[in-house]
C-alpha cells in the first residue's frame, strides 16, 4: 500500500536576522501595511455631519430634515393631537377640539406664569413659596431672546404684549435678588454670635 506523504514547508517568521536588522521580508511587509492604512484613510469619508470648516460646530448641528420629511412628520403630529383629543372627548364627555389653540400670546403667557412660579409668586395654598432664582433669569433671558429673534414680525398687541410681561418680570427679579441680597447680609456669619452694642451710661 502506498503511503501519501505531506510536504511541509517551513517559513522563517522572525522578524529580525542574526545581526539584529530588520529582514528585507518583513521591512516590504510593514512598508504594505503603512501604505494601506494610509490610502484608507484618505478614501474614508467624514463621519456624518463633520466637516474640515468647523468640525465642532458641524457636530453639535446635524443636517435639518428635508422639507418633504418635515411635512410628512407634521401631518403625523396632526393626526396623533386628533386622536388623543378624540380619547380625552370621550373619558370627559366634551367635545372633540375644545382646546385653544396655541398661539404667540399663549407662548408669552406660558412663559411668564413659569417665571412667576419660579419666583415663588405663584403657589398652591398653603404650600410653602419655592424659589428657583437661576430659573427665573433663564425663563426671562429666554423672552429676551424671542423679543430679539421676533423683531418686525409681531403685531402691536403681541409687541406690546412681549414688553409688557418682560418690564414686570425683570422688576419681581429685581426685588427678589434685592430680598435675597439683604437676607444674606443680614445672617451672621458661621461661627460668630449674636453682636451686642454696650448701651452708653
Amino acid at each position: 500500500m502506498a503511503e501519501n506523504k505531506q510536504d511541509f514547508v517551513v517559513s522563517d517568521r522572525r522578524r529580525f536576522g542574526s545581526e539584529g536588522e530588520l529582514r528585507n521580508e518583513v521591512r516590504g511587509e510593514e512598508e504594505d501595511k503603512t501604505k494601506a492604512a494610509a490610502s484608507s484613510q484618505q478614501q474614508a469619508p467624514p463621519p456624518p455631519g463633520k466637516t474640515d470648516a468647523d468640525p465642532q460646530e458641524a457636530q453639535e448641528m446635524p443636517a435639518p430634515p428635508s422639507a418633504q420629511e418635515q411635512h410628512e412628520q407634521n401631518e403625523a403630529y396632526k393626526a396623533s393631537g386628533k386622536k388623543l383629543d378624540e380619547i380625552v372627548s370621550s373619558r370627559i364627555g366634551g367635545e372633540s377640539g375644545s382646546y385653544p389653540e396655541m398661539s404667540f400670546e399663549r407662548v408669552i403667557e406660558s412663559f411668564y406664569m413659569s417665571a412667576l412660579i419660579q419666583m415663588g409668586a405663584v403657589r398652591q395654598e398653603g404650600e410653602s413659596p419655592a424659589v428657583d432664582i437661576i430659573g427665573a433669569r433663564q425663563t426671562i433671558d429666554s423672552l429676551t431672546i424671542l423679543q430679539e429673534k421676533t423683531k418686525g414680525n409681531l403685531t402691536d398687541r403681541e409687541q406690546g404684549l412681549l414688553q409688557n410681561v418682560l418690564f414686570e418680570l425683570r422688576m419681581a427679579w429685581i426685588e427678589l435678588t434685592n430680598a435675597i441680597a439683604k437676607g444674606a447680609t443680614a445672617q451672621p456669619q458661621p461661627g460668630t454670635g449674636p453682636v451686642s452694642v454696650p448701651e452708653k451710661k
